[in-house]
């Protein structure tokens, strides 16, 4: 397994030789540092810590300051870990950059969906409208959410209007276009979750299943 954290930065298109056209993400992914080892003997698992983007240390909290130090970086703005199998092969300060990827390696991208505050059935959750004539009163309301006298509640779990996108979301098997090492530029085939600038992860695909 590969962990890297970056910043989704936008989409494009690559032209191919024969007029094909690919959409991609940009993402400026790394250089990371490893910040920390986990391992089975001291912690009870094996894992890398990795950080992303330096931030000031009047903002950050002094564990993080003290950990920083002690590895002779600055504190990062985003942490994150991954767990493995074996004892890691890295060491604590090592930088990792987009060169641990391949073109045409398959990746799993992780990020924060775009928050779109309150809203229905409809937009939330792709109900269908009601009919528009004949003195229609459900234009885009949900319609019945349970039974009056038994069970008299409404169920767990019902899909009803409320807070939309801002969760956590993976999209799996991404094939990875091009690698520009000298920028630590990533180029994913398709869109990742996020809005432009948000930070997101991008590990080896679990699966390995490219899609059509």
């Amino acid at each position: 397994m590969t962990l890297l954290l970056g910043r989704k930065r936008g989409m494009t298109q690559l032209f191919a030789e024969d007029g094909t056209v690919t959409p991609v993400t940009v993402v400026e992914a790394g250089p990371c540092t490893v910040m920390q080892l986990r391992t089975m003997e001291k912690d009870g698992y094996h894992a890398v810590q990795l950080g992303f983007e330096d931030k000031r240390d009047k903002i950050s909290a002094k564990p993080q300051r003290e950990a920083a130090k002690k590895i002779g970086t600055a504190p990062k703005r985003f942490l994150r870990e991954e767990r493995l199998t074996s004892a890691p092969e890295v060491e604590v300060g090592q930088t990792i950059g987009v060169d641990a990827f391949e073109e045409g390696a398959l990746v799993d991208v992780t990020g924060i969906t775009k928050g779109r505050g309150f809203a229905g059935t409809i937009k939330r959750h792709g109900f269908a409208r009601g009919p528009k004539t004949h003195g229609s009163m459900n234009y885009r309301r949900p319609g019945s959410i349970g039974c009056s006298a038994y069970p008299g509640r409404v169920f767990k779990g019902k899909r009803m209007s409320g807070h939309y996108g801002a969760k956590r979301k993976t999209l799996k098997n991404l094939e990875i276009i091009r690698v520009d090492a000298e920028r630590n530029i990533l180029l994913v085939k398709g869109s990742v979750p996020g809005y432009n600038g948000s930070f997101i992860q991008i590990r080896t695909a679990r699966t390995g299943v490219k899609k059509g």
